[in-house]
């Protein structure tokens, strides 16, 4: 899939078959991550929100893979978890968020994972949410994922990233203005 992202935050029809042939083949190739559920039901759901379809693609473009992991009931909402097998390559070498950015002095990275999650009209995963992918299948064995962090922990200059080694899920702390090549961050979205 080329050329998704749109000033206009819009896709074209093109784009938009695209995208929704890519989302629905990975729904049926991963059934273990949404039983029970419908693609029809989702694409429904996505037909009518277009800007939500928007951020699907960018979460695709940016190397996401997002996929439904959960229905929420009393919402009549799907949840789509970026399900990349490592964290998305499009979102790595970011630090936490801007405050973490601007007070960098040197070698600043390009953007914060907070910035980023939010022009594409997304939420970074808490850490809940990181460990209730976890449980779907193994993710990040070789890279990390920054996690939502409290703002107890943020006054204090930090902040908190998952991955998984030896079969376990493992929270870390670090300064919030550091950024790694194998560290990014996953999203969310409803829809």
């Amino acid at each position: 899939m080329t050329n998704i992202i749109s000033t206009n935050k819009e896709l074209s029809p093109e784009q938009r078959e695209a995208l929704l042939e890519t989302l629905r083949l990975r729904f049926e190739k991963n059934m273990h991550r949404h039983e029970g559920l419908e693609w029809a039901k989702v694409q429904a759901k996505l037909d009518a929100s277009p800007e939500k379809l928007w951020s699907l693609a960018e979460m695709e473009r940016t190397g996401g893979e997002p996929d439904v992991v959960e229905y929420d009931k009393e919402k009549d909402e799907y949840i789509f978890h970026d399900c990349s097998k490592e964290s998305p390559k499009g979102r790595r070498s970011v630090c936490y968020d801007r405050e973490a950015l601007e007070a960098r002095k040197k070698h600043k990275p390009e953007n914060s994972a907070m910035d980023m999650a939010a022009d594409m009209g997304i939420e970074i995963l808490t850490e809940e949410q990181y460990r209730a992918l976890q449980k779907l299948e193994s993710f990040d064995l070789k890279t990390s994922s920054w996690v939502q962090t409290s703002s107890e922990i943020r006054k204090l200059g930090g902040a908190l990233f998952c991955d998984c080694r030896y079969e376990h899920v493992f929270v870390y702390h670090n300064g919030a203005d550091s950024y790694y090549g194998a560290r990014g961050f996953r999203g969310s979205l409803r829809v």
